[in-house]
């Protein structure tokens, strides 16, 4: 069979995907209407762990290609995942890189409308198909969201970095029911930081982000395992 044709068939495949000058891998595995995105270069953990699941589970997985967790933006640097909006990837460039001239900003960000469009038509599941992000963090924590949330289940206190971000109600309903932590961002705030969540709720797209502490792998395939499995 030719690789077209092993594609067709729903066998694991990958494609290419860029934005700006950074490529990304698309992984098929069947026609389901699920999509993934692994977005930070750095976050190992995660890009290990939704590779694995792709060899046994339906749907497109997109992979960034990188291993830093900003992507070049001319001569200078964006976080991929504020990205999303031109709001944000205004914010992102401005404090990554506080020399850059609005022209060389206006440059990136004709680019960036471009690509965008294109990855967003890749990536953003069909009506009523679920997307899912997987994370790493260091740092960051459910702490960090409840202040700006519309719902949160602290289901383990104690796992603070361990915890799903979901944009669509009955998403959230049964996410906390789980043993997991949990936020709903359906309304969000006001202010555009870019990232994807944001994108989706405004869309109306069912998004859920899965966050993990860096190293934790078997912490983030039961998750991602349990998150499957119970949402439909």
């Amino acid at each position: 069979m030719t690789r077209r044709s092993l594609l067709m068939a729903g066998i694991f495949g990958r494609a290419p995907l860029a934005c700006l000058d950074t490529k990304f891998s698309m992984l098929r595995n069947g026609n389901a209407s699920r999509r993934y995105l692994h977005i930070h270069g750095d976050e190992d953990t995660a890009r290990d762990v939704l590779r694995a699941h792709m060899k046994t589970h339906a749907g497109l997985a997109i992979l960034i290609e990188n291993s830093e967790r900003m992507i070049p933006a001319g001569a200078g640097k964006l976080d991929p995942n504020r990205m999303w909006s031109r709001e944000g990837a205004e914010k992102s460039l401005r404090a990554l890189n506080p020399a850059m001239s609005e022209e060389e900003r206006n440059a990136i960000h004709r680019r960036l409308d471009r690509d965008r469009a294109r990855f967003l038509k890749a990536l953003l599941p069909p009506k009523g198909g679920l997307l899912i992000a997987i994370h790493n963090n260091r740092g960051y924590s459910i702490q960090d969201e409840l202040a700006i949330s519309d719902e949160k289940a602290l289901n383990a206190p104690a796992a603070t970095h361990e915890f799903f971000l979901a944009t669509h109600p009955p998403d959230f309903r049964l996410i906390a029911s789980s043993p997991y932590n949990a936020v709903l961002q359906k309304n969000g705030p006001r202010d555009d930081d870019g990232s994807l969540s944001r994108l989706a709720a405004r869309l109306g797209v069912r998004y859920v982000n899965l966050e993990c502490g860096i190293g934790k792998a078997a912490v983030q395939r039961e998750m991602l395992d349990w998150l499957v499995l119970n949402l439909p």
